[in-house]
């Protein structure tokens, strides 16, 4: 392919940039893992808590939960830090990452415990949401296979994979995985979620310029479920390995 039809960065249009997953990246929690996509870096931990919200105590099921935040250097000027509380954007991101990681999580299977998940951005080039839902998970998968070790749960509660990734229009044509000056730029800007068996989530999808037909969003969706299939088998080559705790695509 010729370097006309390359990206900013020299990629193809369907290339993901690197992807790097690195378990146990805390101490203290019991499932911690810190995920980047190119110089997106998000440190994402699962901590489990043995007792349920309010309305489902008694019932015998479990519940995931997420918080999300940016640190105030994550991008290229100083935000403050959310003192106040999350920010809308913030809140929107952490229920998607809720979302998300219950749509594979058997609430039964995992008895009256809270799994919450922290996703902290620690530097941001586009794709946060993505990158945290995708790096969630295996924190997530970490912190229930303790539980199934020690005896705790007999099996683990956990379905299938779950993963994410940004797709867009840039330049008048579909791209994988948008970078900052991508998503700055984009005629259309999609964040996709799906399972390790390609079943959908979620789909966040907008014109920031000109109306898009259905053709162009099922293109798009085409090229979100190929990456998230790679991502799902980086995840899956993470989970499975023993002694490594760094993994990349």
């Amino acid at each position: 392919m010729s370097t006309m039809h390359l990206r900013h960065d020299g990629r193809r249009p369907d290339q993901l940039r690197p992807v790097t997953l690195t378990r146990d990246y805390l101490r203290h929690p019991e499932g911690s893992v810190l995920v980047e996509f190119g110089d997106t870096k998000v440190i994402c931990t699962a901590s489990l808590e043995d007792k349920v919200p309010p309305f489902l105590k008694g019932q015998g099921k479990g519940w995931v939960t997420a918080e999300y935040g940016m640190l105030p250097r994550s991008t290229n000027t100083r935000t403050s830090r959310e003192r106040g509380g999350p920010s809308g954007r913030s809140q929107e991101i952490q229920r998607l990452v809720g979302r998300s990681l219950r749509s594979v999580v058997e609430m039964a299977k995992l008895g009256e415990r809270t799994v919450w998940v922290d996703c902290d951005v620690i530097q941001a080039d586009g794709g946060t949401r993505t990158a945290a839902i995708t790096g969630a998970f295996v924190a997530v998968a970490d912190a229930v296979a303790g539980l199934v070790k020690t005896g705790a749960l007999a099996g683990s509660p956990l379905r299938d994979a779950v993963a994410a990734i940004s797709v867009g229009m840039v330049g008048n044509r579909p791209v994988l995985d948008l970078d900052y000056v991508e998503d700055s730029t984009a005629e259309v800007d999609m964040n996709v979620v799906m399972t390790g068996a390609g079943a959908f989530v979620e789909v966040q999808g907008t014109a920031e310029q000109t109306p898009f037909a259905k053709a162009r969003l099922d293109e798009l969706l085409a090229l979100a479920g190929d990456g998230i299939a790679r991502l799902v088998g980086l995840q899956r080559r993470a989970l499975q390995a023993r002694g490594d705790k760094r993994f990349t695509l």
